[in-house]
């Protein structure tokens, strides 16, 4: 494994896992929508969206494509900045 990349069975705690998270907790609060704003827009619940934020939950990359798309993200940049 690349050196500055943590791991564990998960992967949560995977730097280049965080960073995605972190873009995505980032681009929702720039675009001043509250946790329960986010769910609304892809039909989840307000703790989907806290869980995966906080790290006690995984996305797939279904659920990384919704996010993405209900935030006008380009999915392409977000993943092509965490090499």
């Amino acid at each position: 494994m690349a050196a500055g990349h943590r791991s564990n069975s998960k992967g949560f705690g995977d730097d280049r896992y965080r960073a995605i998270i972190a873009r995505l907790a980032e681009a929702r609060k720039a675009q001043g929508l509250s946790q329960q704003q986010l769910a609304d827009l892809l039909g989840r619940h307000q703790q989907f969206v806290s869980r995966y934020e906080i790290g006690e939950r995984r996305l797939d990359v279904v659920e990384f494509v919704d996010i993405v798309r209900a935030l006008s993200l380009d999915a392409h940049e977000i993943l092509a900045s965490i090499r």
